[in-house]
């Protein structure tokens, strides 16, 4: 008897210890909700200058996808010059935004957007084509083999003077006297560069 008294002691505080080392699971936390991440918006293409040719792009469908330039866009489709800029090209465009149009006298764009003024509104948006791909080095060497000013004759025939701006930039000047500063450059597409301009350039 007094043999087992021990081990039955023993036994019971064994069985004690084990029921305190396990305490009954408690019901899991619900797991949190996943939400969906807010979509982070694109940057337009016309905002950060790109140093490699966006292969799937070519001038158009670049310049149709950045709000700033829907005006030009839809210049480009009233004068019917979507098919020549998704060309092979290459071309180099200096492309006004929205703005720079909105510095046109009051009815302007509105006149150049009928379509009787096509051959008109055409021959402005050439004006502001050149072709190859003329991009911000090349046309900075340019200027300066030529004593300060390059000339750049455009598609539309007539020619742009490009001098530098005096903080490493590039202004151009029209026929008639206007400047326009390049705010940002060499947006390679797989058809030229697209330069952004802040005013619209004329032609004589």
């Amino acid at each position: 008897m007094k043999s087992t008294l021990p081990l039955a002691i023993a036994s019971a505080l064994a069985l004690v210890a084990c029921g305190a080392s396990e305490p009954a699971a408690a019901d899991p936390a619900p797991a949190p909700m996943e939400t969906a991440a807010e979509p982070t918006p694109a940057e337009p293409v016309a905002a950060t200058a790109s140093t490699a040719p966006d292969a799937a792009n070519d001038i158009v469908t670049t310049a149709s996808a950045t709000p700033s330039l829907s005006t030009l866009v839809a210049a480009v489709k009233a004068a019917e010059l979507v098919a020549t800029l998704q060309g092979a090209g290459p071309f180099t465009v200096f492309a006004p935004t929205n703005d720079a149009f909105g510095k046109l006298p009051a009815g302007a764009v509105d006149g150049l957007l009928k379509p009787e003024m096509k051959a008109d509104l055409a021959g402005v948006l050439t004006y502001h084509v050149v072709s190859g791909n003329v991009d911000a080095a090349t046309l900075l060497g340019q200027i300066e083999a030529g004593g300060g000013t390059a000339t750049l004759t455009t598609v539309q025939g007539g020619t742009l003077t490009a001098t530098p701006d005096g903080a490493g930039g590039i202004t151009l000047t029209d026929a008639k006297g206007g400047t326009a500063k390049v705010t940002t450059a060499d947006l390679r597409q797989s058809n030229g560069i697209v330069h952004v301009i802040d005013s619209v350039l004329m032609p004589k």
